[in-house]
């Protein structure tokens, strides 16, 4: 059984990186979709511009949307991990599902250079998705109490340098997500 998905998000590579790497990089997700090269991967939205590498801005830009099995996820989560030593630094990768049964499934992944770079990025959010909401409600002073308390949250679950250095140098974290949380275009 086929379902729709939407994939959307920048990752930003370091400098140096060549087309070939990321097509490799991607293979997992490329070989799914039956696309030799990025070009070859487009969206089944017209309008949407699939999967673009910019060389100059030293960007994967995806929008991207396909009829999936139940083996996307895995192939979308092994191609972020292999992307993930090809960045400069963590980014945010949506990913929303449509299944006929009308309950989106949404999810984040985190991509990034080490496990450390994507949970210092994921705090980030998390403290600025927090201070935007919680400002228009209660004073400065408040949110960041709020804040440092998260703040604190995130650096007493850090990612152990030394399990981090069992694993692969990239990685990529998923995270379900609420549907209010949706990315709208």
């Amino acid at each position: 059984m086929k379902t729709e998905v939407h994939v959307h998000g920048s990752v930003f590579l370091c400098k140096g990186v060549r087309l070939s790497q990321v097509e490799l990089a991607l293979r997992p997700w490329l070989d799914y979709v039956d696309a030799d090269h990025l070009a070859d991967a487009k969206s089944l939205e017209r309008d949407e511009q699939g999967i673009v590498y910019d060389t100059r801005d030293r960007v994967v830009s995806i929008c991207w949307t396909g009829d999936v099995g139940r083996s996307f996820h895995n192939k979308l989560t092994e191609a972020c991990n292999a992307l993930g030593p090809l960045t400069e630094y963590a980014s945010e990768v949506e990913v929303t599902y449509y299944p006929d049964s009308g309950e989106d499934e949404f999810y984040q992944f985190f991509v990034g250079p080490t496990p450390e770079a994507i949970h210092e990025f994921r705090r980030q959010c998390v403290v600025e998705d927090l201070s935007l909401m919680l400002s228009r409600h209660i004073g400065k002073t408040e949110v960041e109490q709020v804040t440092d308390m998260v703040t604190r949250m995130f650096d007493a679950h850090k990612p152990e340098k030394a399990a981090a250095e069992t694993t692969t140098p990239g990685s990529s974290t998923v995270i379900p997500l609420h549907p209010r949380n949706r990315h709208l275009h």
